[in-house]
């Protein structure tokens, strides 16, 4: 099969066929592909999906018991202010979540019917699907000869009308995101007690589905619970006193927020198989990092926007602006396409009026300190303002308790931050390390040993088979004379010029203290059944998606080829088709 997404190829190959590159001592013939089996689905996982249904229950339910309660009491602004970032927000989402399940299901009823065809690829793309009969079998949705095919078409249509049914129903009751835990949970479940064979097959499945779910939340959780964790906490402020309600849907959506952080982080990781995965110890400890940051935060928020309300909505602005303008001169790469990565900056930027997101790939403290600089800076000056014009009946020791606990939970969240940074990161510990020369590309050698993209080592992490790539002469080797040459004369000159020669980085293999993404690589150099599918894309760097979570025709693609062939594929993109030494030549000459 070939086809075309956004101008770039993908191709899909038979790994069972022989082919010369397949020997050893090719440098191209030791690709790195991405894994098709995934780590096994364990009891942790589900509990963390059952824990994150939770949140989501807990925070939309006490939101909306919350406003009921406001409007018993006859505060309609608090309530019409309450309802509006609890109802809003989630529509969005619904719409977003509905508008994937068309596209998707629809391939997916087409696969039913025998056919393979790719929705919008010549619309958006301008490309087609060619099927080679020689690598592809299509299955049908029956075990019926396909001129039997008709004689199911009925029941097929009525359960595809149940469907889409059942779908509008759930996305109409903003419940879009708990059919897809649930349905998380069933493609867990399956490869959990299927064997190793059938197991890969839910893999795509479950990582598109835990991928999709993030996302939505994500997007819910800064759309709805930040404002919403604002707007009560100014409430209390503004009337000092706390409702247990009020105390009840701030927490909740202090904790929906730390969730959905995490959360992100560890799917990210898990899709990638150049990433080590994330802990659920590290896990903890970035959300008890961003409960405490985003916690000072929001409290500084409400303080200052008890007293200035005007000037409040003033600075969110501005810092929105600023924000989304320092990522855009970062230049992200995680959409398709320019305006889509546009908006994607817009969002973040909303993200960053709360807490830190790395975007960009490479060594982040710098980035990250110059934030959290600035947040430190606008706590403090916020903070301040409330208490030199706060409200004359507010006591002096109230107010001094409150400065302490937004100074107190700053500390607490940069404290689990070093933890995470020093003792849990997947990586290794980060911060007082000597970072040495970067890998850009791995490729997973005959002997096991892997290079990992961005994979920083430390000089004590080499080896005695270090490459050594050095520039070439800055002079030419002079000669005494326009006589003959001394033998021998020529071979010392090349060798003093050589060694007079800086190097201009080192590569070196992956850390012996990884065996997790060693495993995880070299499993996947020996997983070489069924097919490899080749996109004619450079892969994203890390924190970025891989292009075939974000560009949902790929996706259809990769579900597709498993519908029909019965065999997860795996994914090579345009970088990881290159040998080691082409890579290294290429980067040099840049």
């Amino acid at each position: 099969m070939a086809a075309k997404s956004d101008g770039a190829a993908v191709s899909v190959e038979d790994d069972n066929t022989p082919r010369s590159l397949s020997e050893p001592g090719n440098p191209a013939a030791r690709p790195r592909c991405t894994a098709a089996g995934g780590k096994p689905y364990t009891l942790l996982d589900c509990c963390w999906v059952l824990c994150a249904l939770l949140v989501f229950f807990s925070d939309g339910a006490t939101d909306l018991w919350l406003a009921a309660d406001y409007y018993l009491r006859g505060e309609n602004w608090w309530f019409g202010l309450t309802l509006v970032f609890v109802v809003v927000p989630s529509a969005v989402v619904q719409v977003l979540s509905f508008r994937w399940f068309v596209y998707d299901y629809a391939e997916l009823t087409a696969a039913g019917d025998g056919t393979l065809s790719t929705k919008d690829s010549d619309q958006r793309g301008g490309s087609a699907v060619a099927v080679n009969a020689a690598n592809v079998t299509p299955v049908y949705a029956s075990s019926a000869p396909p001129a039997t095919a008709g004689r199911v078409g009925t029941p097929w249509r009525c359960c595809t009308v149940c469907m889409w049914v059942f779908q509008t129903v759930l996305h109409v009751l903003h419940l879009g995101q708990v059919w897809r835990y649930i349905h998380a949970l069933y493609l867990g479940a399956k490869s959990r007690w299927n064997s190793n064979g059938p197991r890969r097959q839910f893999h795509w499945r479950l990582m598109f589905e835990s991928a999709d779910i993030t996302m939505l939340r994500l997007l819910e959780a800064f759309l709805k619970s930040a404002p919403q964790l604002v707007l009560q906490l100014s409430i209390m402020v503004h009337e000092s006193g706390v409702l247990p309600l009020q105390g009840l849907s701030a927490s909740a959506s202090l904790v929906s927020l730390a969730w959905m952080i995490a959360s992100y982080q560890k799917v990210l990781r898990d899709s990638r198989d150049d990433k080590l995965p994330m802990s659920y110890k590290a896990v903890i400890a970035q959300m008890l990092w961003h409960f405490f940051t985003i916690g000072a935060r929001t409290v500084a928020f409400a303080l200052f926007a008890s007293v200035f309300q005007l000037y409040f909505g003033i600075f969110i602005v501005s810092h929105w602006c600023v924000m989304t303008f320092w990522i855009i001169q970062g230049e992200t790469d995680f959409c398709m396409s320019k305006w889509e990565e546009i908006i994607y900056n817009m969002v973040v930027g909303i993200i960053y009026i709360f807490c830190w997101f790395n975007v960009k790939e490479g060594p982040s403290r710098f980035r990250m300190t110059v934030y959290y600089s600035v947040t430190l800076a606008e706590n403090v000056a916020l903070t301040a303002a409330w208490y030199t014009y706060r409200d004359p009946q507010t006591a002096d020791s109230s107010a001094l308790v409150v400065v302490c606990l937004v100074a107190c939970s700053f500390a607490l969240g940069t404290f689990f931050m070093l933890v995470y940074y020093c003792w849990l990161h997947p990586d290794g510990p980060v911060l007082g390390s000597q970072w040495g020369g970067c890998v850009d590309e791995g490729v997973v050698g005959s002997g096991g040993v892997a290079g990992v993209i961005d994979a920083c080592l430390t000089p004590s992490q080499g080896s005695q088979t270090d490459i050594v790539i050095t520039s070439p002469p800055r002079t030419l080797p002079r000669t005494k004379d326009t006589g003959e040459p001394v033998p021998g004369e020529r071979e010392r000159d090349r060798e003093r010029d050589r060694d007079s020669c800086l190097p201009v980085f080192q590569v070196r293999p992956s850390p012996s203290s990884s065996p997790a993404l060693l495993h995880r690589t070299s499993s996947s150099s020996r997983a070489h059944e069924g097919p490899v599918i080749r996109i004619d894309l450079p892969r994203k760097r890390y924190p970025a998606w891989d292009a075939h979570f974000i560009d949902r025709r790929l996706r259809k693609t990769i579900l597709l080829l498993e519908t029909t062939s019965g065999i997860s594929p795996r994914i090579q993109y345009r970088s990881s088709m290159m040998g080691s030494k082409e890579v290294l030549e290429y980067e040099t000459t840049v």
